[in-house]
């Protein structure tokens, strides 16, 4: 394992952060032995993890998607359940229902709510935009307050408790766009993309010849509720919170200095949830890459996952074929590093 390079900030014990990037190096070996080619896809899924977000995964269909999702909840220690979105999906099916129970011995009735497969550490919302938004909404109250309620009874939810999301990007017949409010909740828009052809070979000799492997449990959900409080004791320097504060700001048309191309071509920026991501996956993203200080380029690296699902291009950006991932380039390059902090 790579040493830290600088001394630990007060109040952090170098042995957890040491022990957080032992962890992550245990779940990344168990995935390669089904996932190939996809750590980038991995490590963002595993800061959403370390930093208590939830993660949107989207891809094309055969990228396995649902198969990183579900080997996640064989390497934890935590409750997994998976939630099909369909059409015909009711918010009931996701958070429970009251049903009438009647005690046989008495002939008394009463209410008793059955919990829906939300009550689990590890939700896999698969092809979440194949369900009405009503249905999606189910999911908001959870993914923000970490809690249900129902019959005006608040049921609280596991901890930890990590919604990993997958959709498709392909726009069919009966599919939902989600709702800002619904994208918001998500750290993390990550992109998964097809393999080159060497791991493409891989995948196809490997899974074609042999049984899928077992995977190991690799840590618990104590383990991630520490180092989830851990993290946050990363160090932030003021020019690195300035920084992600600009490139966030930039992003909203009616600023007053944003550029002209944002007044061009974005319809609504990104909110105060982008700048609250860039950091706390920033200080995750620090550990792993063994430093005890969140940098400019930990700002940068998280950028397009954090905003391209923030940031709602308009009609003239459609019709030029500019989209949002473009927009984060051009706003990294606008957005000076040196003059962030300064007045």
């Amino acid at each position: 394992m790579t040493e830290f390079s600088q001394h630990p900030e007060d109040g952090i014990e170098k042995e957890a952060l040491a022990k957080l990037q032992e962890g992550k190096e245990k779940i990344m070996a168990e995935l390669r032995q089904r996932i190939v080619g996809q750590d980038e896809v991995i490590e963002l899924a595993l800061i959403a993890l370390f930093a208590g977000g939830h993660c949107l995964i989207t891809g094309v269909p055969g990228l396995a998607k649902t198969l990183l999702i579900k080997s996640f909840g064989e390497i934890l220690d935590l409750s997994y359940k998976r939630i099909q979105f369909t059409p015909d999906l009711m918010p009931a099916d996701i958070t429970g229902i009251d049903v009438m129970e009647e005690d046989l011995s008495t002939g008394k009735r009463s209410v008793k709510f059955v919990k829906g497969p939300i009550f689990a550490n590890i939700i896999l919302a698969d092809e979440i935009n194949r369900t009405p938004p009503k249905t999606q909404a189910a999911l908001l109250e959870a993914m923000q307050e970490y809690h249900v309620t129902a019959g005006g009874e608040q049921f609280e939810l596991a901890r930890p408790f990590f919604v990993m999301a997958t959709q498709n990007p392909i726009e069919l017949e009966g599919t939902y766009p989600l709702p800002e409010a619904q994208l918001d909740r998500f750290m993390f828009n990550i992109i998964i993309r097809y393999l080159s052809r060497e791991d493409e070979l891989a995948v196809a000799l490997n899974t074609t010849s042999r049984e899928m492997a077992p995977l190991n449990t690799a840590l618990s959900g104590e383990d991630i509720m520490n180092f989830q409080h851990l993290v946050k004791k990363v160090y932030v320097p003021e020019n690195v919170a300035s920084y992600a504060v600009d490139l966030v700001r930039n992003s909203r048309p009616d600023g007053d200095s944003v550029p002209e191309f944002v007044k061009k071509w974005v319809g609504w920026g990104a909110g105060l949830r982008a700048v609250q991501n860039l950091l706390l996956g920033g200080k995750v993203r620090a550990v792993f890459h063994c430093r005890y200080n969140v940098s400019i380029e930990d700002v940068r690296a998280l950028a397009k996952p954090v905003l391209r699902h923030r940031i709602i291009t308009n009609f003239y950006a459609e019709s030029e074929n500019i989209d949002a991932d473009k927009i984060v380039d051009m706003l990294l390059s606008h957005t000076s590093e040196s003059t962030s902090g300064m007045i």
